[in-house]
């Protein structure tokens, strides 16, 4: 049994339910002349049986990644988000607000003051404390938590929005787990790290960002309502709490890779290239063994990727630009929430798109593509 203490709780009872063997830092894109051989580290999820916080057991990198462009499927969420905490009347012109955002970019500060909410300075104090994927960032998940809910004012709310463990496991994403993110909550672990820093939740939306996403409001005293009795119900029976049921992520793993590198060596769609270089294919294409032989680019909107390759491959980023000029029979998309987007954005390439995971999946057809377009 691996030992190890919580990072929420300090327990020590718990399972390793995830081992990615040894990856590299998923974060850290080598410029493409840089030929390598990149450092790689043990990346493990470990259960706490105590609290019940997935965790990542260690991490000895240090982040580095080059700012994405925001997706305007995570740009619209955070829109529908926002009307539907105004409608829930958390929201009120001259409350203060205070955000912790994700270190890869993205605020809801400009819906948020639209709304006549008023920032605050670092540290001070807020009526509205809201964090958008940010908690995960933090080793110290008890250290982090407590320090969200020491900025709340008398009567304050604290907005704590977060990718489902839920969804990890019914959705098979085993690549979630990456360097840099120390946590992967399930409502009950996030739940019980809120009681621990004096606060309830009261209410929870729901979103399908990512496959599934959750947005929890949590303040000092009141009683959960059912959006959140009735989320922690559900998700207590997918199994978030329960170490063989998550260690179930393992054969997914094995799976998705075997099912990638079969399809690249197989398919006729050629040639095919990428599109996102996001942190999450790293650990895709390393543990399917997948380098620039079966695909030779991938493609980003991130201008501070180009020139760079995929970390512990010698695939190229490439520019937007580049994948059209390359007119590939197949686009391998690793992000799968950008599908719309990809599609609407490049029109001669809308019927080419290949969703990367779980399995390689050809999507749900397409919108008409105008015949000019073709």
């Amino acid at each position: 049994m691996l030992s190890h203490g919580c990072r929420a709780c300090h327990g020590t009872r718990g399972e390793l339910v995830l081992d990615l063997g040894r990856q590299p830092a998923c974060d850290a894109f080598p410029l493409a002349v840089d030929q390598g051989p990149d450092p790689v580290h043990p990346l493990r999820m470990w259960l706490c049986a105590d609290c019940g916080l997935a965790q990542l057991v260690e991490d000895p990198t240090t982040p580095d990644e080059p700012r994405g462009v925001e997706p305007a499927a995570l740009v619209a969420q955070a829109e529908d988000a926002v009307r539907r905490v105004a409608a829930a009347g958390l929201l009120g012109a001259g409350r203060t607000v205070a955000e912790y955002g994700s270190p890869h970019g993205g605020t809801w500060l400009p819906m948020l003051t639209g709304h006549g909410l008023v920032e605050v300075a670092d540290g001070e104090p807020a009526d509205v404390v809201l964090d958008c994927f940010g908690l995960m960032h933090h080793a110290d998940q008890a250290a982090a938590i407590a320090e969200r809910a020491a900025r709340l004012t008398s009567g304050g709310v604290l907005l704590v929005q977060y990718h489902s463990l839920a969804t990890i496991i019914r959705s098979g994403q085993w690549n979630a787990l990456r360097h840099g993110h120390f946590a992967y909550y399930s409502t009950p672990a996030l739940i019980s790290m809120l009681t621990s820093a004096g606060l309830v939740a009261r209410s929870a939306w729901r979103f399908d960002l990512y496959g599934g996403t959750v947005l929890l409001a949590a303040g000092v005293g009141g009683t959960p309502d059912t959006s959140v009795t009735d989320l922690m119900a559900e998700e207590i029976e997918v199994g978030v709490l329960d170490a063989e049921v998550v260690a179930g992520l393992q054969r997914t793993a094995h799976r998705s890779a075997g099912e990638l590198r079969r399809w690249l060596e197989t398919t006729d769609r050629r040639p095919v290239v990428g599109y996102g270089a996001a942190s999450r294919a790293v650990a895709l294409l390393c543990r399917a063994g997948v380098d620039a032989d079966l695909l030779p680019a991938v493609a980003d909107a991130a201008p501070g990727k180009w020139g760079r390759r995929m970390p512990g491959t010698a695939i190229p980023v490439i520019s937007p630009a580049e994948l059209v000029e390359a007119d590939p029979a197949a686009v391998l998309l690793f992000l799968p929430d950008l599908i719309d987007e990809v599609r609407d954005s490049f029109p001669t390439l809308a019927d080419r798109w290949v969703v990367a995971e779980p399995v390689p999946t050809i999507p749900y057809p397409p919108r008409s593509v105008p015949e000019e377009a073709r």
